[in-house]
């Protein structure tokens, strides 16, 4: 086994290497998540519909909902299931 005597220089290199590593990554520009969770105009707005059709959504069951308060939320993953043509009760 050999040995590798690591000195201060050393150290000193891999720590601006990483630090550089690290501004790069940061750097990049994420595309923002998907909201998980969202609220009655946007779920109209995505879907194009009326107030009154997302209401018939809710009422016979097509597209879940969560009253939290006086907002209504639907899970995005639900939108997803009724803009792919799979909606109904789940």
């Amino acid at each position: 086994m050999s040995v590798e005597i690591i000195t201060k220089e050393d150290l000193q290199l891999f720590r601006l290497q990483l630090l550089e590593d690290l501004r790069e990554l940061l750097s990049r520009k994420q595309a923002p998540a998907p909201k998980q969770v969202l609220k009655s105009a946007e779920v109209r707005k995505m879907l194009k519909i009326s107030p009154a059709t997302l209401q018939t959504l809710r009422i016979n069951g097509t597209l879940p909902y969560t009253r939290i308060g006086g907002t209504l939320y639907y899970r995005s993953e639900d939108i997803e299931r009724l803009m792919e043509g799979k909606g109904g009760k789940p």
